[in-house]
Parts: structure tokens; C-alpha cells; sequence
């Protein structure tokens, strides 16, 4: 199978695949679970892991929030998003909340991008760098939330001339149906694809012998 990809040049970015928000004993994993049984989000995230690393020439990038004690106690300006997180102290750096869940972690060869403290990782980490280093000039990203951290990325990927896919499928946000409608009707204004996992590696083609 041919690839709608240009070999060599793809990569995939998954945002806070961390306890905190995919093991039940996570703060946040409440506010998601829904949506992770309506949609099968974590095994699809599985899934799309997998068969990525099939392709030893998809570069995978791994991205989490975090904060420290003095985040939490001395920004100047704590925005909405940010009040919700800092006062029930979610993403707490160095704990368990912010490792990455046991059956979506990076393996080596990954890339562990620096925490970003805010939603946009390109704006807020390395990934940018990463990219460059890497030639990837079609960049896909799975993971939460969809409606932040998500959408905030592609957005400003699409506005660097990068090709974005995100997904339909390896994605949740909490608001159940009504919000993930609107999500899908904002990604697909900032994507130049939105997909579901199986379409998306099928997309890929085959593994490079």
C-alpha cells in the first residue's frame, strides 16, 4: 500500500499520556472517563502506539504538563485553565501524577520532550527543535485534551506550515457529546486531516523493510 504520508517525514506527538489523567487514581482521569469508555480512547492510543512504531522511520514524541511548587505559588498571572489546575494541584512535577501511564509510556528511542505549563507544546517545549531535527514535516497528535493542550498545538502547527492529522478516536475532552461535536467541527478548521487511528495507519502504508 502506497502511503499518503511522504516517507520519512512523519511524526507523532501524544500530549499528557500521564496517570494523572489515564490511571484511575489520577486526579483528572473523572473527568475523562466517559469519554474514554464512549469513544475507546485508550485502547485506541494502544493501538495507534503500536502500529506507529511499526514504521521505524515515524519519530514518536511524548509531551506532559508540569509544575512546581513555586508554579503554583508565584505566577503573576493564573489564567482560568491554569486556576483549575493550581488549585487542586494537578500535574505536580517529579510524582506519580505526571509519569507517564504504564501502557502508553515512551519505550527508547522515543522522544521525551521538556513539561510544557501551558497548552500549546510547541510554543512551550522543544518539540519545534525536535521536529527540525528530525525532518518531520507531517506531524499527527492523539491525546488530551482535545480541546486544550490538543487543539492549541495544531493550531499553531498549522500556522507554521506544518501538514497536521489529528484524530477522532485517540483523543477525549470532558463535556461528553455536545463538546466533543464542537471539538471535531474546531479540529477539522485547524487540521489538514482528521482521522480515526485504523484510517491513519493504514494512511502510513507499509513498514520500510
Amino acid at each position: 500500500m502506497a502511503s499518503d504520508y511522504e516517507r520519512g517525514r512523519v511524526g507523532l506527538l501524544l500530549v499528557d499520556l500521564v496517570n494523572e489523567n489515564f490511571s484511575e487514581d489520577g486526579k483528572a482521569y473523572s473527568v475523562y472517563a466517559p469519554e474514554y469508555e464512549r469513544l475507546g480512547t485508550i485502547e485506541n492510543l494502544k493501538r495507534l502506539i503500536a502500529g506507529v512504531r511499526r514504521h521505524k522511520d515515524v519519530p514518536v514524541f511524548y509531551s506532559r504538563t508540569a509544575f512546581t511548587d513555586e508554579d503554583y505559588s508565584s505566577w503573576k498571572h493564573v489564567s482560568g485553565v491554569h486556576r483549575q489546575m493550581f488549585d487542586n494541584r494537578l500535574f505536580e512535577a517529579d510524582t506519580w501524577n505526571t509519569e507517564f501511564h504504564e501502557d502508553l509510556a515512551p519505550q527508547p528511542g522515543d522522544v521525551v520532550l521538556a513539561p510544557h505549563k501551558s497548552l500549546d507544546v510547541l510554543h512551550h517545549t522543544d518539540l519545534q527543535f525536535q521536529l527540525r531535527q528530525r525532518n518531520v514535516e507531517y506531524l499527527a497528535i492523539a491525546g488530551v485534551s482535545g480541546i486544550m493542550a490538543v487543539e492549541s498545538t495544531a493550531r499553531t502547527a498549522m500556522e507554521l506550515g506544518y501538514h497536521v492529522t489529528t484524530f477522532t478516536d485517540a483523543i477525549a475532552a470532558p463535556g461528553g457529546l455536545v463538546t466533543y461535536q464542537a471539538m471535531m467541527r474546531g479540529l477539522s478548521m485547524v487540521s489538514h486531516r482528521v482521522a480515526g487511528v485504523d484510517d491513519f495507519l493504514a494512511s502510513l502504508g507499509e513498514p520500510a523493510a
